[in-house]
C-alpha cells in the first residue's frame, strides 16, 4: 500500500490552503486528492468577499487574522508571483432600525474592540463614498474600508503552487470512497484508485462531508443549501473602488459588488433552497427571481434600474446550525481531522483556516483556538452565536 504521513481529502480553497500548510509546516509527505478538478466545486462559485464583520468575537480574529494574510500574500507564502487578487475597497452595510440596527452597532464595537477600523457612518457620509445609492430610506450604515473582496480561482492556484514547492503531491480525479482503520484510528484512506495509508487523514470535503456518517457512524449536523448569484449590467459604470455593500433594509436582503465595467455581481441574504443530497451541478436560476432581485437593486441603485442579465449561477453552502465551521478532531477517532460547516464564510476564513488546522494536526498550538469550532459544541448546547443569531454574519 502506497504510504504518506498525511492525506487531505478536498482540492477546493480550504483543502488546498490545509495541504499548503502542512507541508510548509514540515508534515513530511502530503497527499491532496481530489475527485474532480481542483478548484471545480463550491470554490469556483464563491462570490470572494472578505470581511471582519462577524457578531461571534472568535470569528472577528480568525477573519482579521485572514485578511492580513490577503493583505500579504506573495510574502506570506513566499512567492513574489502569488496573487489572491484582492480588492480592499471596503464593505458598507445598510440595517432597517430596530433589532438589525442595534446588532449591527454592536458588531462594529466587537470589531473595534480587536483593533478592526469599523464604524457607524451617516447617509451623507454612505453617498460621499458610494454615489450611485439612493439611501433616502435613511437605514443605520455600517463601514468597513478595509474589506473587499479577492478571487478565488488565483488564491487556489497559489495555494496549490506553494503546496507543491513544499514537496506536496496533489491528485485529480480520484475520488475517496470511505476510510481505512485499525480499532478506533484512522489509518488512510479508500479511493476509486485503491487504498492509501496514512499517519493522518484530513477531510476538507466542503458538501460531500456528510460521508464521514457512513464512513465513521458519527453524527455530521450538516444541511445542504443552493445560493443564487447573478451579474447585472447596467449603462452606468461600476468601478472596482465603489464598496462591497450588505443590504438588510430591502425585503430578504442583498449583496453587491463590482464584477468589472458595468457590471454588479448580486445575490440574496436569505437561507437559500434546502437540498437532500450533494449536487455540483448548476442549477436553474428562474427569471422571476432575477426580475425580484433586479428590482431590489434598482431600488438601492435607480442608474441599474434597466439593467440587463449578464449571467447567473448557483452555488452550494454546507450549513451547521450555528453556521459557523467544525474545525478539529472528532471524540473518539483518531488519525483524523475535520475541516467542514463553513456555511458561506469558507473563502474569506481560507488562509487561517489552513494554517489553525495544519497547526492542530501536527500537534503544534494553534495561533487561535479550535476549542469554539468543535463537533461537540452542538451535543452540548454551546453554539457559536452573535448578535445576529444562525446567520451568514454569526
Amino acid at each position: 500500500m502506497e504510504r504518506f504521513d498525511a492525506i487531505v481529502i478536498g482540492g477546493g480553497v480550504i483543502g488546498t490552503s490545509i495541504a499548503c500548510h502542512l507541508a510548509r509546516f514540515g508534515a513530511g509527505s502530503v497527499l491532496l486528492l481530489e475527485r474532480g478538478t481542483l478548484g471545480g466545486g463550491t470554490s469556483a462559485q464563491s462570490s470572494c468577499i472578505v470581511r471582519t464583520h462577524y457578531s461571534v468575537p472568535i470569528n472577528v480574529a480568525l477573519s482579521n487574522a485572514a485578511l492580513e494574510i490577503f493583505a500579504d500574500f506573495p510574502a506570506y507564502l513566499e512567492d513574489a508571483e502569488a496573487d489572491c487578487g484582492l480588492n480592499r475597497c471596503g464593505l458598507m452595510l445598510l440595517a432597517p432600525a430596530g433589532e438589525r440596527a442595534a446588532a449591527l452597532r454592536a458588531t462594529l464595537a466587537v470589531q473595534r474592540a480587536q483593533g478592526i477600523v469599523a464604524s457607524e457612518i451617516t447617509p451623507d457620509e454612505a453617498q460621499r463614498i458610494h454615489p450611485l445609492l439612493d439611501l433616502g430610506d435613511e437605514p443605520v450604515i455600517g463601514w468597513e474600508p478595509f474589506a473587499g473582496y479577492a478571487d478565488a480561482y488565483l488564491t487556489l492556484s497559489a495555494y496549490a503552487r506553494a503546496a507543491r514547492r513544499a514537496g506536496a503531491v496533489l491528485r485529480e480525479g480520484v475520488t475517496v470512497t470511505g476510510l481505512e482503520r485499525e480499532g478506533g484510528r484512522v489509518t488512510g484512506v479508500k479511493t476509486t484508485h485503491g487504498s492509501l495509508g496514512a499517519g493522518l487523514v484530513v477531510s476538507a470535503q466542503n458538501m460531500w462531508s456528510r460521508e464521514l456518517t457512513r464512513w465513521l457512524g458519527i453524527d455530521v449536523p450538516l444541511t445542504l443549501s443552493r445560493h443564487r448569484v447573478m451579474t447585472l449590467e447596467g449603462a452606468t459604470p461600476y468601478h472596482n473602488r465603489l464598496p462591497v455593500v450588505m443590504d438588510w433594509v430591502v425585503p430578504g436582503g442583498i449583496y453587491f459588488r463590482c464584477y468589472g465595467g458595468r457590471q454588479v455581481m448580486v445575490g440574496d441574504t436569505a437561507d437559500g433552497e434546502l437540498i437532500a443530497e450533494p449536487d455540483n451541478e448548476q442549477a436553474d436560476v428562474p427569471l422571476d427571481h432575477v426580475a425580484d432581485i433586479g428590482a431590489k437593486l434598482a431600488g438601492r441603485m435607480p442608474s441599474f434600474a434597466e439593467a440587463g442579465l449578464a449571467a447567473s449561477w448557483t452555488g452550494i453552502y454546507d450549513t451547521t446550525p450555528d453556521w459557523n465551521p467544525v474545525l478539529g478532531a472528532v471524540p473518539g477517532i483518531d488519525g483524523l481531522i475535520v475541516a467542514f460547516g463553513f456555511s458561506g464564510h469558507g473563502f474569506k476564513l481560507s488562509p487561517m483556516i489552513g494554517r489553525v488546522v495544519a497547526q492542530a494536526a501536527l500537534g503544534i498550538e494553534p495561533d487561535l483556538p479550535l476549542a469554539p469550532y468543535s463537533i461537540e459544541r452542538f451535543a452540548k448546547g454551546q453554539l457559536l452565536l452573535g448578535g445576529y443569531g444562525a446567520s451568514v454574519v454569526s
